[in-house]
Parts: C-alpha cells; sequence; structure tokens
C-alpha cells in the first residue's frame, strides 16, 4: 500500500503500533497500549515470568479484575467462594497474590470499580479510540466500539505480552459491514449482530477485522456498539471496530482514565482522524438493511443458527451437524420457538449487562411477573452498574417482578461459578455463545437480546418483545 493511500480505520491502528513488519517466516510485532486480564487466564502466564526471572514490562499498562471465577452473591470471606468449587476459588486467591507480586493494580472485591473486564475497560475510560488493546479472552473484541484495535489472545500470549508489552500478529484482511436504515422498535443492537452472524455465518470473518458502519450504527449507543463489537469473534472475526465520534468522545469525556483538560482536547483532535479515509478499499464489504430487522433468537448450538423469532426453526434435510444440533436443543423443524417452555432467563454478560441493557429488560418486567416455574437472573456488568442500576430502582423494578438481582460478573454466561444451567434445562441468554454444555453440563441455551429475555420471562416461554413494548 503506498503510503498515500486513503486507509481504513484498522490499517491506521495497524500501522501506528508496528513494531516489524511481518514477513512471509515471521508475524509482525504490535505495540500494546492496554493490557487487560483476568483470574482464568493468567496464572500459566505469571508462572512462566517467574521460572523466567522476567518482571512485567509496563505495570502500569496493566489492569486486573476478576469476573469469570467470581460467585455473583456477595463475597465476605474466602469461605463465600465455596459456591464457585475448589478450582475456581484456586483461580481468585492466585490472581490476588499474583497481582500484588507483580505490582499490578486489581480490581478486586473490595473495589467499588469490580466487573466483568470487558465492562470496567471501557467505564473507567482505560479503553479509547486508536488503542491497541489485548485480554486472555475472546470477547475483547468489544473495545472495538471505540475505534480500539482489540484482540482476544491466549494464555501464552498473555505471558508475552506481560513480558515485552508486545504482541506477534498476522495482520488480518478487511471486512466492512453497512448496516443502513433505522432499526425498529423492540429492535436492538444483539437482533442487529445475531443478524449479521446468522447472514454471513460463524466462519464469515474468519481472518478478518471487521469494521461496522452505516446509519443505524451511528444511531447507537456506546453500550449497543459495545454489544455489536463484542459478537465479532462469533462471526470468526479477528477483531470488531467502529470509528469513533462525538458518541464516543461524550462517553469517554470526565471518565477516571480519560485524559483531561489540554490533554483530552488534543486526544479527541487525534481520534477525529481515525475514520476511515474516503475511498479507502476494503478486502469485502456486505450491506443489511436495519429497517427490516426483527428481533432475533438462536435455535440451535451455534450463533449462526439464528432466525427472527417468530419464525418457524428451518429444516436442514440430511445435514446430519444440523439435526444433530436440534436433537440436542430438543426443537423440532417446522414450528415457532413460542412453543417452547424456558426454565431459565440469563440478562447479563460482557455482551448484555450494562445499564441501558438492563433498563431495556425492566422496560418490559415492569409492572410485570416472572411465569410460574421459571428462575431469573439479572446479573449487572459491573458495581458501578449494579449502584446506578439501583439509583434509578431498576433493582426493585426486577425483584418484584420475582427475578434475583446479584452482584457483578460473568454469572452464566459460562458454567464455572456456580451459576449454571440444570441439565435439559432452556434457558434464554443475553450472553454470546450457545454451544453444548456452555451453561451447564446438558443446558440448553436460545440467545437474545435484553428484551426478548425479559418478555419470555414473563411468558414463560420464546416470547417476541414488541407487544410488550405497544403496552408499557
Amino acid at each position: 500500500m503506498s503510503i498515500n493511500a486513503p486507509k481504513t480505520l484498522f490499517e491506521k491502528v495497524w500501522s501506528q503500533h508496528l513494531v516489524k513488519d511481518e514477513t512471509p517466516q515471521t508475524p509482525a510485532i504490535l505495540y500494546i497500549d492496554l493490557h487487560l486480564i483476568h483470574e482464568v487466564t493468567t496464572p500459566q502466564a505469571f508462572t512462566l515470568l517467574r521460572e523466567k526471572k522476567l518482571p512485567v514490562r509496563r505495570p502500569d499498562l496493566t489492569l486486573g479484575t476478576m469476573d469469570h471465577s467470581t460467585p455473583t452473591t456477595p463475597v465476605r470471606s474466602f469461605k463465600d467462594l465455596a459456591v464457585v468449587g475448589e478450582s475456581a476459588a484456586n483461580q481468585v486467591v492466585r490472581m490476588q497474590e499474583n497481582c500484588k507480586d507483580f505490582g499490578l493494580q486489581l480490581y478486586g472485591f473490595e473495589s467499588e470499580n469490580r466487573g466483568i473486564v470487558h465492562v470496567i475497560g471501557p467505564e473507567l475510560g482505560a479503553t479509547q479510540p486508536g488503542k491497541t488493546i489485548v485480554c486472555g479472552d475472546s470477547h475483547t473484541s468489544t473495545h472495538g466500539a471505540f475505534g480500539a484495535l482489540a484482540f482476544g489472545i491466549g494464555t501464552t500470549e498473555v505471558g508475552h505480552v506481560l513480558a515485552t508489552q508486545c504482541l506477534l500478529q498476522r495482520k488480518p484482511k478487511t471486512l466492512a459491514i453497512e448496516v443502513g436504515g433505522t432499526l425498529g422498535r423492540g429492535v436492538s443492537a444483539k437482533d442487529v449482530i445475531l443478524a449479521i452472524i446468522g447472514q454471513i455465518g460463524v466462519d464469515g470473518g474468519t481472518g478478518h477485522v471487521i469494521e461496522y458502519r452505516g446509519a443505524a450504527i451511528e444511531a447507537m449507543g456506546m453500550d449497543a456498539r459495545m454489544t455489536v463489537c463484542n459478537m465479532s469473534i462469533e462471526a470468526g472475526a479477528r477483531a470488531g471496530m467502529i470509528a469513533p465520534d462525538d458518541t464516543t468522545f461524550t462517553y469517554l469525556k470526565g471518565r477516571p482514565r480519560a485524559p483531561a483538560g489540554t490533554e483530552w482536547n488534543d486526544a479527541v483532535v487525534r481520534w477525529k482522524a481515525l475514520r476511515s479515509d474516503p475511498g479507502a478499499a476494503y478486502d469485502r464489504t456486505i450491506s443489511i438493511d436495519g429497517t427490516g430487522l426483527s428481533p432475533m433468537v438462536t435455535f440451535g448450538t451455534n450463533p449462526g443458527m439464528v432466525i427472527p423469532v417468530n419464525d418457524p426453526v428451518p429444516d436442514s434435510g440430511s445435514d446430519p451437524s444440523f439435526r444433530k444440533a436440534l436433537n440436542y436443543m430438543q426443537i423440532a423443524p417446522g414450528k415457532p420457538l413460542s412453543q417452547c417452555p424456558v426454565d431459565v432467563v440469563f440478562v447479563g454478560s460482557c455482551t448484555n449487562s450494562r445499564i441501558s441493557d438492563l433498563q431495556q429488560a425492566a422496560d418490559i418486567m415492569r409492572g410485570q411477573k416472572v411465569a410460574k416455574g421459571v428462575r431469573m437472573l439479572v446479573v449487572p456488568g459491573s458495581q458501578q452498574i449494579k449502584k446506578e442500576a439501583e439509583a434509578l430502582g431498576l433493582d426493585r423494578i426486577f425483584v418484584e417482578s420475582g427475578a434475583e438481582w446479584r452482584e457483578s460478573g460473568c454469572s452464566m454466561c459460562l458454567g464455572m461459578n456456580g451459576d449454571t444451567v440444570p441439565s435439559g434445562q432452556l434457558s434464554v441468554s443475553t450472553s454470546n455463545r450457545n454451544f453444548e454444555g456452555r451453561q451447564g453440563i446438558g443446558a440448553r441455551t436460545i440467545l437474545a437480546s435484553p428484551m426478548t429475555a425479559a418478555a419470555s420471562a414473563i411468558a414463560g416461554k420464546v416470547t417476541d418483545p414488541r407487544p410488550y413494548l405497544l403496552d408499557s
């Protein structure tokens, strides 16, 4: 590419952080601006540092929290960790020890800023446009909503970044997804990204960084943009990005780790230059009409098996893997999911646990009751969001409806912290993955938006949220 050629958002951030370009034999070396760590993917990395007698290269660019293995019931002592099991409890204890030994900031149980790693990074203002961000978690793509280039990395790479503040990476291709039009009432960012994955497939973004564009994306708030970028990984992409704009700047201004004073003004000037240049070329471009989208729900065992909420489940014909997925889900083709009774509803996860997500669910739940026999968990993404929701009275709406209101954490998104779906039961979940056993051994998961999840909790079956909105 010519130095004067128009560049995409991705190419701008990539080139600004390139320490050494890739060759046919070796990947590129990228400098990393922010390394987010949590208790699950760090123990081996810290063990490696100790064995090699290496310090953390940039403690000031490393932030830790505990979220995956932590209970969402109050933790007052180590005894309270028993609910998550011995292995998960040990991960929590080791995280505290490792951060203390290596001089790293940890937002632990005593911190009012504790929460899911991909929630607190933006909340603190540590996530910023143009940064390179990594974390030992696949949903690091969330931070791309700010115009950052954010990768999920493996445990070995976590150790590498801790030691060098650099990452080895092959340069991905670019995929522009244009979402035009205006979203209808009851249709959210979660429905947009599920519809995208349904169209391009779970491998449609493989080898690419996706840039989300178009009127429907630009109209979204930051919480919604984070939802879209969060599930880029479910489309097979390496990362997802959205160009920063006034919505981004308004969100970041005044946050603890955001620039302030003249530094803020200088930062905004830099950030405004991060939009893709007119005429910049992408390897692929896909267009979707947001106006025609409906609330979406999954029906199988990967996020690409998705349909509008009122449509019948399709028939695969002779595809054995498709048939296996329907058998696992105990779902028959040709019938709508509205005929499926729901056992559990989960509102939370790094995809849908922010304040606007909770408000959307509460708008549905206000004055309603959770159906008999249905268990509903509402888990805020951080302690700050929990505090804000309680100040708005959202917790009372949920509790009075019969839902459980919890402490922050990853919770029922994955079955490793005491919050699980019993075997055979059907869960409508605002999380990001519906693989076999994701929410517990034998659990069956339907992915949906907070509005659809709340409506399903009330009806006791998979339900279109729009009638509840019309009545509100």
